[in-house]
């Protein structure tokens, strides 16, 4: 069979590697052509337009890059047409995708769709155009289930987070210390700024002021493989500070706390079950605009799955090098680690489910038996 797949964002990226595979395992025949990042083009695929070129965060910068948008859906719209896939599938990225899945959809194209778009924080409306346009959608969080049946009657899968699979794959880089000549004398804390230009830019220098007060740990950032590491370095210029990338998960396994920007790298902390502190700043204009349309309680994916305020949120105003520092010292203090730990084996829990990708894959299979 002929896949067309749609990744918009560096976690997407990933995911979409991981399905390939699973895809590949039992359809001998597949062909792929996608919208991706390194780890789709790892897997050998054809990558149609790369994922920096399309990562625009927030109303503002939305707004100003409509052009580049709109030419997007037209190269993506003819691309499809040309290549005639048997299978749509949609991953993440909704801004982009669910235009897309009602174009597909009038077209005659079978749509799949793989990790939902978070409808249930702003935008419920869009429920109705999701099982309007889309055959199948799999989700990966354990509330979005009951969320969809519950609400809106609407059957979805439930396949596990893909994350589990992904971490259960890492192997340890023993040489790690070596390879990035970080020296072994100091803890560790990693610095998790985000995968887009824009909130990398406003959020990596509140977290470089915050090391400077700090020398007494070894503050590393971690750099996603898309994104120049001069860009980094401009950033941190006033500030001798060491820069890793493609091992971020090496460099969460030694860190004795971390400071994240808030989105998938929360859950990932979580999950090597680092302290951690998040954090998000976007423009003013995004920001007063995000405060009248979505409706959640928390913004990292650790507080959403445990339905609580387990992990301290530092939000816009909040997010400044005083309020991050002093944060930070809590959750770096040895008696919070039994309340990280408990709170960690509660998320493990409520996420007991793996081979999401081997289980969508399945699924799609079967949705061409029938």
């Amino acid at each position: 069979m002929r896949y067309y797949i749609i990744s918009g964002e560096q976690s997407g990226d990933i995911h979409g590697a991981n399905l390939i595979s699973s895809l590949r395992k039992i359809d001998r025949k597949a062909h792929f052509r996608a919208w991706g990042g390194r780890n789709i083009k790892e897997t050998g695929v054809e990558i149609v337009k790369d994922i920096e070129e399309l990562a625009f965060m927030g109303f503002w910068e939305i707004l100003i890059n409509i052009r580049t948008i709109v030419k997007n859906f037209k190269l993506c719209k003819r691309d499809i047409n040309k290549y005639q896939p048997d299978a749509l599938i949609l991953i993440d990225y909704p801004g982009f995708n669910l235009r897309i899945a009602k174009w597909a959809k009038k077209n005659n194209y079978r749509v799949f769709y793989y990790i939902s778009p978070q409808v249930w924080a702003w935008k419920e409306s869009r429920v109705k155009q999701i099982k309007k346009n889309i055959e199948k959608l799999f989700v990966i969080l354990p509330f979005e289930k009951e969320f969809y049946h519950r609400k809106h009657g609407f059957d979805v899968e439930y396949v596990g987070h893909p994350l589990l699979d992904y971490i259960s794959q890492f192997k340890k880089d023993v040489h790690f210390f070596k390879r990035n000549k970080i020296p072994i004398d100091k803890p560790i804390i990693a610095l998790l700024p985000g995968s887009r230009r824009q909130e990398i830019k406003k959020i990596l220098p509140i977290y470089i002021s915050v090391a400077k007060k700090n020398p007494q740990w070894t503050f590393i950032v971690a750099r996603v493989s898309f994104i120049p590491i001069e860009f980094y370095e401009i950033l941190c210029r006033d500030y001798p500070i060491r820069i890793v990338e493609g091992a971020t998960y090496d460099l969460l396994q030694n860190a004795r706390a971390a400071i994240v920007t808030s989105g998938t790298a929360t859950l990932e902390t979580g999950l090597f079950r680092i302290p951690q502190v998040v954090c998000y700043k976007t423009s003013w204009f995004s920001y007063r605009l995000a405060r009248l349309f979505i409706n959640i309680k928390y913004i990292s994916l650790v507080n959403l799955i445990l339905n609580e305020s387990f992990i301290t949120e530092l939000i816009q105003s909040q997010c400044n090098s005083i309020t991050v520092n002093h944060e930070l010292q809590k959750i770096v203090d040895s008696r919070e680690k039994e309340y990280f730990e408990k709170g960690y084996r509660s998320l493990c829990k409520l996420l007991d489910q793996s081979g999401a990708s081997d289980k969508t894959a399945r699924l799609i299979n079967d949705a061409f038996k029938n």
